[in-house]
């Protein structure tokens, strides 16, 4: 028991002045904390706005917005082109088919003027020769030129792809033959053939530009 008294006797003060210190310890703390938050959150109110971000999104802005209206902008000047374009060339395409149908039988006619020509000089020549002792030379002459006429119209035709269509003996053919009447089938003469022709048909480069008129053999009815 004496040795208890004596170590209490001992250490009892420093005990309690660890209390103390401890104690005051723990009523600082819980101030300074709330003094930190207190002071945290006056700071955090009273921070500067942010007004850097808004201003450079505006600036983004001004400057997509300009550029759109600089693409609209040669957007438009290329459509006012474009449209000046078609419709040039629709007055130029215009003025090609309107040139066609007038001057597409340009080389056609300047073929026909040598046939005029050839028909010209028969008929000059069967006006002066007028007396009737010379009417067999005048018919030698007329018999010649228009040979030469015959022969060179021909010549012309074929040139511009126009053929002539001589259908005897060929099947009858809605599309290049017009009907006429029929006839009875002779020796020789297949029914349901042209057996006579009365006008010459004509064709363009294969497309037919007139009918032959003609007359188509059917087989004749025997009497019992």
């Amino acid at each position: 028991m004496a040795v208890r008294g004596l170590w209490a006797a001992r250490c009892g003060p420093r005990l309690l002045a660890s209390r103390a210190a401890g104690e005051g310890r723990a009523w600082l703390h819980p101030f300074s904390t709330a003094t930190q938050r207190t002071a945290g959150e006056d700071c955090a109110s009273e921070d500067p706005p942010d007004e850097l971000g808004p201003s450079l999104a505006e600036r983004a802005l001004r400057v997509k917005a300009v550029k759109l209206e600089k693409e609209v902008q040669d957007l438009t000047v290329r459509y006012q082109r474009a449209v000046a374009d078609c419709e040039n060339i629709r007055k130029r395409t215009q003025r090609c088919v309107e040139d066609a149908k007038i001057f597409g039988i340009q080389s056609f006619c300047k073929d026909l003027v040598e046939v005029a020509d050839i028909l010209e000089k028969t008929t000059e020549c069967i006006s002066k020769e007028s007396e009737p002792e010379d009417q067999k030379l005048t018919l030698e002459k007329v018999f010649r030129g228009l040979s030469l006429l015959e022969a060179k119209l021909k010549s012309v035709f074929a040139k511009h792809g126009l053929e002539k269509l001589t259908p005897i003996g060929d099947k009858y053919d809605p599309h290049e033959h017009e009907l006429i009447c029929h006839v009875p089938a002779g020796v020789g003469v297949q029914p349901g053939t042209v057996a006579l022709v009365r006008q010459d048909g004509y064709k363009l480069h294969g497309r037919t530009i007139r009918l032959a008129r003609v007359e188509v053999a059917v087989e004749s009815q025997r009497r019992l």
